[in-house]
């Protein structure tokens, strides 16, 4: 037992962030017989410690109860909490989202490595557990996987330790001080300390024990680490297997090693070695089949320890990949390829549980990232947990595997860069912490073939301290690469980071660097920021894949929406962000980034990223299909090729081929495609779809596609056939249009259709207008869309009818409106709706272009049905909703939908819903009446949704949006893109915005279905 006697002044002293804690270690599972051998969850020498434990909450030091840890206090006037868990999300304190500030801006006054009196909740916990069997009589640890941010631990009322490091293990040996019967932990968790100051990462602000707590026990003889090395030899098919290895116990041992392959079969046994404290042992391992995302193979390590009579004390099982990965010729390679990396940064984030992920989430996770092309994560901005890297080695996940380092704040302030008290900068009684947080991961995560890169953390400015941790990670490690985007703000310290890595970088500035005599691959290690609706404009930093050997891709900001389950006055259960707890200070919404929702459903966003980051390209024509396989190391002869040939969206052929193109190849393939005179449109798909099942996905699903018009749609020269004659009644105010089962009423006073109805029955609640302003997306605000912008929005509302003309014919009439916008200066919409003798309305829109005025947001019109109308179908682009600067990924077909389903759920409603490339669109109820608009030379834009423009402007949850009172059905000749660069300042690309001085038109017709 130690004399050390606990302080709180530790929480304040960033050169204190371990007391007894041990030394970090590789994370293998270890055992006494080889029949336990069945998986990490039965390990018997593990004993867990999740569950109820009891608590005292205090919110601040001076109110928590002082010797809560003794071993004679009662704890029965304790609450209970589940662990792991967070606090905040079990009824203590309130959670907090914020981004780069520190959280205590505008309550404390503080510097580092100061922190509040006032406020530092303290969560008290006490559990009690009696020691297993098969950990008796053993040396016995404590690990805890877990804890935000500083906490101390007693068992039995002694002291054992203090730890700091909210992401990594912290474990300490208890043998001294278990007892037989009913043990007693304590553990008091502070969510202030001197921590605090380098974990100002992007994200909810919790604290608690909130990953496992387990016992472990170890042999007399055990492998206290493994680091295991595979040295390729140069033609890749044979290597070197070096494993390094750590000792402790009973000298009279000996240690083996041998190497199984994924059948069972031993392909490599070494020799028996006498025992040491540090020791290699080295096994030739022959055709072995290599590690990528793309062929996930594994072997499995077993390391035997006997006793001199060949009693086995220990045996020891360790998956591994043979993998080779270096930086060579300026580029990054994978076993000798050039790797792109198809990224994604990912928080671990549940709505329900915070950061306390369970297995069942990373499952969902890991599917999601494999069955959508995503073949690479940076672990923002923390080391995840363990088991995340064991399914990343199983499914096959590239990693940049990152410390937990972040001091956002301290050098950034209102978005400059103003680092005159930056930590840990270059001050020397941070480096220790900063290297232990390096030391951590890196001991835990070097075995695992899925990490590629350390990162030295994320937006800690730079400095003498974090370059010394990129020193420390070559030495330990030259088998990865180094990565840290900081230095771009100080490039004194370029050499911290063996790559150029930047955030938020335009495609052009990229460009610019990479023809520029660069002398490191360049990687976007957040990119595309995914807020709302977004992810526009991907293509532009796709492109540069093939052009570049250089860019070696990146990481979109990113995985998932940071959002919380809350409950409403009436029970309901939403989603919530940041101040809705009554939280501040607080950045709101800016933590819905996701590509999928925070109740991990997926979100339109998805779509995009699928396509573009598929490593095979399908590009048909009429007569068949070039594939371009930028796969690595797969021939594409373990999918299927699927071709499907569709008549405005109706089967007219499909069939499926097998064929081989060899990784990096590219091929035509003829395909039996016929010939087709028809007068309709024809499309050509074909999809590379999963022969068989795997671990990510069942047979059939598709990992790339392509489509091809291969025969245009033919416009008819004939005449439509009158069924009846137009019956056209004037009025003073109204002019009535009557044909056979149609009666639509225009109005003279109004402006525009007042009545629609075909077979007496009416559709229309108001006068269709046109509008020039969408509800301002996350992108839009994040530029001052708004206010650059704001006359569309005057347009729209304030928009002013004042001319109006009619032109009589025999079979058709047209009628004429002119509608002034307040705009400065004035510019004009015409309207023209001509009516024809079956009932058909032809709609043109007119838009007269004028100099001065900012870039139009849309063009479109709105029609305000019953909500009885609610379901609707097109064809067009789908089936997830597109924009111009994001619709690579879509595909040409018939899909269908309902208002209330075609309402993407992003934090803060906005724009959604919009399809783009629209042929026809019907809008029905459940009778099956309804309309049909289809399109007129051009395709035409459309959204059907339960709510208007303004309806979802001016909500800030989806549900303050009001009962659902009618169907909005958007028929729009153009819309700007959403874009993506960024959320705070980035407009949308000039290809994508609408050029307000010149002129746009557009036409559609309106049909009974």
């Amino acid at each position: 037992m130690n004399n050390i006697k606990p302080s709180l002044d530790w929480l304040e002293n960033p050169e204190i962030f371990r007391v007894n804690r041990i030394d970090a270690h590789s994370d293998h599972w270890f055992y006494e017989k080889m029949e336990d051998i069945k998986s990490e969850d039965s390990m018997p020498l593990k004993q867990n410690l999740n569950g109820k434990w009891r608590i005292s909450y205090s919110e601040n030091p001076s109110l928590r109860i002082k010797d809560f840890y003794k071993d004679d206090f009662d704890v029965n006037g304790f609450d209970y909490i589940e662990v792991p868990g967070h606090i905040q999300l079990q009824g203590y304190d309130k959670c907090q989202y914020i981004n780069t500030m520190y959280p205590w801006e505008g309550h404390d006054e503080l510097r580092p490595p100061h922190i509040s009196k006032t406020y530092n909740p303290v969560g008290s916990y006490v559990t009690f557990f009696e020691v297993k069997k098969e950990l008796k009589n053993k040396q016995t640890f404590i690990s805890f996987q877990g804890v935000e941010t500083a906490f101390y631990v007693w068992v039995n009322g002694e002291f054992v330790g203090f730890s700091e490091d909210t992401f990594t293990p912290s474990e300490f040996d208890i043998t001294d001080y278990l007892r037989d019967g009913e043990n007693r932990l304590a553990v008091e968790v502070y969510k202030r300390s001197s921590a605090s100051w380098i974990e100002d990462q992007d994200f909810w602000r919790f604290s608690g024990i909130f990953r496992d707590v387990y016992l472990y026990a170890i042999p007399e003889t055990h492998v206290n680490d493994i680091f295991v090395k595979t040295d390729l030899y140069d033609d890749f098919k044979n290597a070197k297997l070096n494993t390094e290895l750590k000792m402790s116990g009973n000298s009279e041992t000996t240690i083996e090693t041998y190497v199984e392959d994924k059948e069972g079969n031993k392909i490599a046994i070494s020799e028996k070695v006498p025992f040491s404290n540090e020791l290699t042992l080295s096994l030739d391992v022959q055709n072995i089949s290599l590690w990528s995302a793309e062929e996930p193979n594994l072997y499995t390590l077993y390391i035997l320890v006997n006793k001199k009579d060949g009693t086995l004390v220990e045996v020891v099982t360790q998956r591994i990949g043979f993998r080779h990965f270096e930086m060579k010729d300026k580029i990054m390679c994978l076993n000798g390829k050039r790797i792109v990396f198809k990224g994604v940064n990912r928080h671990e984030f549940s709505a329900k549980r915070g950061r306390s992920i369970t297995k069942e989430d990373m499952l969902w996770d890991i599917k999601f990232l494999k069955q959508h092309n995503i073949n690479a994560v940076r672990t923002s901005h923390y080391p995840n947990q363990s088991l995340w890297y064991r399914l990343c080695d199983e499914y096959g996940i590239y990693l940049i595997d990152e410390a937990n380092l972040e001091s956002h704040g301290s050098w950034q302030k209102m978005g400059q860069c103003e680092p005159s008290w930056n930590v840990p900068g270059s001050l020397p009684q941070w480096q220790a912490a900063i290297l232990d947080r390096a030391s951590s991961m890196v001991e835990r995560d070097k075995n695992h073939p899925s990490v590629l890169i350390w990162s030295c953390g994320n937006e800690s400015y730079a400095g003498d301290d974090i370059f010394q941790m990129s020193e420390y990670f070559r030495i330990k490690d030259p088998s990865r690469l180094v990565h840290y985007e900081g230095v771009t703000w100080n490039r004194e310290y370029g050499k911290t980071s063996d790559m150029e890595s930047r955030m938020y970088a335009k495609a052009a500035d990229i460009e610019e660097y990479l023809t520029n005599d660069p002398k490191k691959p360049f990687i976007n290690c957040e990119y595309m920021h995914s807020m709302g609706n977004s992810t526009g404009g991907l293509m532009k930093y796709t492109e540069l894949e093939d052009k570049y050997s250089m860019y070696q891709g990146g990481f979109i900001w990113d995985y998932g929406d940071q959002a919380l389950y809350r409950k409403l006055p009436n029970g309901k259960e939403v989603l919530a962000y940041g101040g809705d707890f009554t939280d501040r200070p607080t950045d709101y919404n800016f933590s819905g980034n996701g590509l999928i929702y925070a109740d991990r459903t997926i979100s339109p966003k998805a779509q995009e990223v699928k396509y573009l980051y598929q490593n095979v390209k399908l590009n048909p024509d009429s007569k068949g299909v070039t594939i371009k396989n930028q796969n690595l190391f797969v021939n594409i002869d373990k999918f299927d090729l699927y071709y499907v040939v569709e008549k405005e969206g109706k089967l007219l052929q499909e069939g499926r081929i097998n064929v081989s193109v060899a990784a990096g190849e590219e091929k035509y393939i003829e395909l039996p495609v016929g010939d087709y005179s028809c007068s309709e449109e024809v499309v050509l798909t074909v999809s590379l779809r999963l022969t068989k099942a795997t671990l990510w996905a069942d047979k059939g699903h598709e990992v790339a596609s392509g489509q091809k018009v291969i025969k245009e749609r033919e416009e008819s020269n004939k005449q439509s056939i009158q069924d009846s004659i137009i019956k056209v009644i004037h009025g003073d105010v109204n002019i009535g249009v009557h044909g056979k089962d149609f009666k639509f009423i225009f109005s003279k006073q109004e402006g525009g259709i007042v009545s629609l109805r075909y077979n007496n029955k009416e559709f229309i609640t108001r006068v269709p207008k046109t509008f020039y302003w969408r509800a301002t997306t996350d992108n839009d605000r994040g530029n001052k869309h708004e206010f650059r912008c704001s006359q569309w929005l005057a347009a729209t509302i304030g928009q002013k009818y004042i001319d109006f003309s009619i032109d009589e014919f025999d079979n058709n009439i047209i009628l004429y409106y002119t509608y002034q916008l307040p705009t400065v200066p004035s510019t004009y919409v015409k309207t023209a709706y001509e009516v024809k003798g079956d009932g058909t309305i032809r709609v043109n829109v007119k838009y007269k272009g004028v100099n001065g005025l900012p870039e139009l947001p849309v063009l479109g019109m709105n029609f305000k049905l019953l909500a009885e109308f609610n379901s609707f179908s097109w064809y067009g682009m789908g089936a997830e909703e597109n924009y111009i600067d994001r619709c690579e990924g879509a595909k040409l077909g018939t899909y269908e939908s309902t208002p209330i389903g075609n309402l993407s759920r992003y934090l803060v409603p906005q724009e959604c819903g919009n399809r783009t490339g629209t042929r026809w669109v019907i809008v029905k109820n459940e009778k099956n009446e309804g309309l049909k608009f289809t399109y007129d030379k051009v395709p035409f834009e459309f959204s059907v949704l339960p709510y208007s423009n303004m309806e979802l402007e001016n909500a800030l949850h989806i549900e303050e949006l009001p009962p659902v009172n009618f169907t909005h059905v958007n028929i729009i000749g153009k819309q700007m893109g959403v874009g993506g660069d960024d959320s705070w300042g980035a407009p949308v690309l000039p290809e994508f915005c609408i050029d307000s001085s010149k002129d746009l038109e557009y036409s559609f017709s309106i049909n009974n279905i």
